[in-house]
């Protein structure tokens, strides 16, 4: 018998099986569901009122506000006061009010363990590859079925494995490395399969650049994207108030059968951007390099934490942001404000110019402030670029790491971030 992969492994456990083989179709208990305010209980709580069901269980229910926060408007405030209400109402003790973006706030908070399989009501739901669970997003109608039973149908997927080696050079980020695989790979490369990142740089990574890389495998394509668990996991699970239990034993087998196996060398790999509208249109910085800008935008799950922060600080330190550009900063959580503010990356960031946001989803996803105008060019931190996301539909978004998006507010156009690191920058 062929060994079997990490995401196999999970599956089976979930579905109370041995063994599971890919195409098969099972039924799984879920460990944990997520939700947040977009598509949360606005959507779910009418199935569930003309259903007359009850949630499952509200120990295993997250819910978080992080699109429509804070509220600009009326229909802001209405959708946040649903989502209160509901969650007051089912006895939802795992709630996590304008914390911070789900994804993000989902790790700090230690919900997430090894080996868990999790659904979450947001396509980046990924992310929680990272501390080596299965977790894949679902839409209201599946989400609504998981409250009520617990359970929930999954074909299980192939997986496709993408190996780094080699360190990666002072400037490149987990970001550069997802732009990089977007570009070889495609947006359809991952084929709604499980993307498993392994080698030796990605044991070198710390965790929120590993977030990074399971949250982008939704621009892979991929149904999900995951990390087999070390002891960097479990040290920042336990550090989260979790418990990773068994991590060593989530780990895919050598004679796994992997639909396919892609090799990538850190040390070949540069600054990368990507030009609109896709974040598939990526290549060396060089190629860009000169592009006016009207703004950049550090935000969202992929490119605000608190590493995020400190890349950006590094390029501006002593520096002053464009009189050409804004540069809007909005941490992916209310805890990485307060870790940045403790040991002066804030500081660092405000002084040369940049405007504070709240936390949230924001502009990223095309809510609240900091949204484009008509022809006017972004470049973002943000894990999508594609038409409409952040503004009118003739508006341009370019994607980098953020130290590309800091040396491009610098420059006031898209620049390489290492000149500035070694000190050579304007």
């Amino acid at each position: 018998m062929a060994g079997r992969t990490l995401a196999e492994k999970i599956i089976a456990k979930a579905a109370g099986q041995a063994s599971v083989t890919a195409g098969e179709i099972v039924t799984c208990r879920v460990d944990l569901a997520m939700m947040h305010d977009s598509g949360g209980p606005r959507r779910v709580a009418p199935i569930l009122e003309r259903l007359g069901a009850k949630v499952w269980d509200t120990d295993r229910v997250v819910v978080v506000t992080d699109h429509y926060v804070p509220a600009v408007d009326a229909e802001s405030a209405r959708i946040l006061d649903t989502t209160r209400k509901w969650v007051a109402a089912n006895g939802v003790s795992n709630f996590h009010d304008m914390q911070g973006i789900c994804h993000v706030v989902l790790q700090e908070n230690g919900h997430l363990s090894p080996g868990m399989f999790v659904v979450g009501g947001d396509s980046h739901s990924p992310s929680g590859g990272a501390v080596g669970c299965f977790m894949f997003g679902v839409g209201a109608t599946d989400m609504a079925g998981v409250l009520v039973t617990g359970e929930t149908w999954i074909r299980v997927p192939g997986t496709i494995k993408i190996n780094w080696t080699g360190e990666l050079a002072d400037g490149i980020s987990a970001k550069d490395m997802m732009l990089a695989a977007c570009a070889r790979l495609g947006m359809g490369g991952g084929d709604y399969q499980v993307v498993e990142y392994a080698g030796d740089t990605i044991s070198a990574l710390p965790m929120p650049e590993r977030l990074t890389l399971c949250n982008m495998a939704a621009e892979l394509g991929a149904q999900t994207g995951i990390i087999a668990a070390d002891e960097k996991t479990a040290d920042y699970v336990r550090a989260a108030g979790g418990d990773p239990g068994d991590y060593a034993s989530w780990q895919g087998d050598d004679d796994a059968d992997y639909l396919a196996v892609h090799e990538f060398k850190a040390t070949e790999l540069t600054p990368q951007v990507a030009a609109p509208h896709s974040p598939a249109n990526s290549s060396g910085v060089e190629n860009h390099t000169g592009q006016n800008i009207h703004q950049a935008y550090i935000g969202a799950c992929t490119g605000a934490k608190l590493e995020d922060l400190k890349m950006a600080a590094r390029v501006l330190e002593g520096r002053t942001v464009a009189s050409n550009v804004r540069l809007l900063i909005a941490p992916a959580s209310t805890r990485t404000t307060a870790e940045a503010a403790a040991d002066g990356t804030l500081a660092t960031l405000t002084a040369a110019g940049a405007i504070l946001m709240p936390s949230g989803c924001g502009a990223c996803a095309g809510y609240g402030a900091g949204v484009l105008s008509e022809n006017e060019t972004c470049i973002a931190s943000t894990a999508r670029n594609f038409k409409g996301r952040m503004g009118p539909v003739n508006s341009n978004v370019y994607l980098a790491s953020p130290y590309t998006v800091a040396a491009a507010a610098v420059a006031g156009h898209i620049a390489d971030p290492r000149k500035y690191l070694a000190g050579d920058g304007e």
